[in-house]
């Protein structure tokens, strides 16, 4: 996500790092080359309009021109511009203690709304709700049942009646929710075009049959400027709380995200980061503008390890990594915690100074999973032992991982120097103290 723009505005930052002073004439180069970054990554004209005189203005201020380093202070300028946007700061639900919240999803056909309303679902049942999904779509074939196979592997409850109208079901479902103690209800509505009059009027039929508390519009962000469009006009028909852009991991350039507030005085609420139940994140602009100035989000890649690392098992590995016990099965449940938090890309992306050097590297999606194969063809002997892995059950492992006995030579070399690596550093830690063990391993 942003890969793109996140290397024009790195490419931008570099050439004014290069230059003495910042004067007015590189200034509006700059300005330029930002403009046109914004614009190619779909953001809407207007914004990059106002973005831009907003930048020149406060860049072209005596702070800027005298600052010590001109060049970051530009970098802040944009960020902070950025930043607002885009929304300034996350904005936190609140919901209502003594009576069911009510969120309704709303937008095109094809946009995620059935995935998100479950994504939604398990994000704020993490935050101690109790949450029940209503099913009102009735137009889409199969939209009910994949709304219950959801809510099945997920043990949240779905009220669905398919032989009544959605108006109907939206006010049932909420009497239900009612007895059933139910703190939230989240209804997930048919796909509608903007311009099919009858559809929209059902929509707001069905907003004024349950009094939502929020209003969520769903978009593609793969869409881009047409998302933004489509959001415009979708506010003015029912006037929505917040948005939730699905496929942000996908190829998507981002201009939907960096437009929709400034277009329609709405801000992205939520952003859906892939297909599994826990692909959804609360959006923090500040966050996403360090990323995509690549500046890194370690509070974000933090929250990620504390949502999915297992304190317990994490503790214990760290005594046998003290003793100097770890063997491939302790490697692979971290492979597997760490697959958990996300793709390797994206996480190493988080990290500030990365971002820049990751454009052009080949960051193997596929490497993991060849490790955790090859791991899993191994006895458990094998894996507490790999000192008797030989030649002939090289070849076995190699086979039943579907890969090479180069592959298996090549992961055990690296566990081996892993192993090294490790011992030294308990003894530093033990000569020095934990401090000095972690300055010595860190790789900048």
């Amino acid at each position: 996500m942003f890969e793109e723009l996140s290397g024009r505005f790195d490419a931008i930052f570099k050439k004014l790092r290069g230059r003495g002073k910042l004067t007015e004439e590189n200034i509006s180069e700059a300005v330029r080359d930002v403009k046109r970054a914004l614009l190619e990554a779909d953001v809407n004209y207007k914004v990059v309009k106002k973005f831009a005189a907003t930048v020149q203005e406060k860049a072209m201020g005596a702070v800027v021109l005298d600052s010590i380093s001109p060049g970051q202070q530009f970098v802040k300028v944009v960020h902070d511009e950025l930043s607002a946007i885009i929304g300034g700061s996350a904005r936190q639900i609140k919901f209502h203690t003594n009576r069911v919240n009510v969120i309704v999803l709303a937008g095109l056909q094809g946009s995620g709304k059935t995935t998100a309303c479950a994504k939604l679902a398990l994000y704020f049942r993490k935050q101690g709700h109790r949450p029940v999904m209503a099913a009102c779509d009735t137009y889409r074939p199969a939209a009910i049942d994949q709304l219950e196979t959801l809510g099945k592997a997920l043990s949240v409850s779905v009220y669905a009646d398919r032989a009544a109208k959605p108006v109907a079901i939206a006010k049932a479902a909420l009497e239900s929710a009612k007895r059933e103690g139910n703190s939230l209800l989240l209804v997930d509505t048919a796909g509608r075009l903007h311009v099919d009059t009858g559809m929209m009027g059902e929509l707001r039929e069905i907003v004024k049959a349950v009094s939502p508390d929020e209003i969520f519009f769903v978009a593609d962000a793969m869409t881009g400027q047409d998302a933004v469009n489509v959001a415009a006009e979708f506010h003015k028909e029912v006037g929505f709380t917040g948005a939730i852009l699905s496929k942000m991991d996908g190829d998507a350039r981002g201009g939907a995200a960096l437009s929709i507030l400034d277009v329609t005085g709405v801000a992205v609420q939520f952003i859906g980061v892939g297909e599994k139940p826990d692909g959804l994140e609360l959006f923090h602009p500040e966050r996403m503008a360090s990323r995509i100035l690549g500046m890194g989000d370690i509070v974000s890649l933090v929250e990620r390890a504390q949502e999915t690392v297992d304190l317990e098992k994490s503790q214990k590995l760290e005594k046998k990594f003290r003793r100097n016990q770890f063997s491939l099965q302790d490697f692979l449940d971290q492979l597997r915690q760490i697959k958990k938090m996300g793709s390797l890309g994206d996480l190493l992306a988080m990290i500030p100074g990365m971002g820049s050097q990751l454009k052009d590297a080949n960051i193997d999606g596929g490497m993991m999973g060849k490790i955790e194969a090859i791991i899993c063809s191994m006895t458990q002997r094998e894996r507490d032992k790999p000192v008797i892995i030989d030649g002939s059950r090289k070849k076995r492992i190699a086979a039943g991982s579907g890969t090479t006995v180069q592959d298996v030579n090549k992961l055990l070399k690296q566990f081996d120097n892993m192993k090294v690596m490790m011992k030294r550093m308990t003894k530093i830690a033990g000569k020095r103290g934990a401090g000095a063990a972690m300055r010595n391993m860190a790789p900048f």
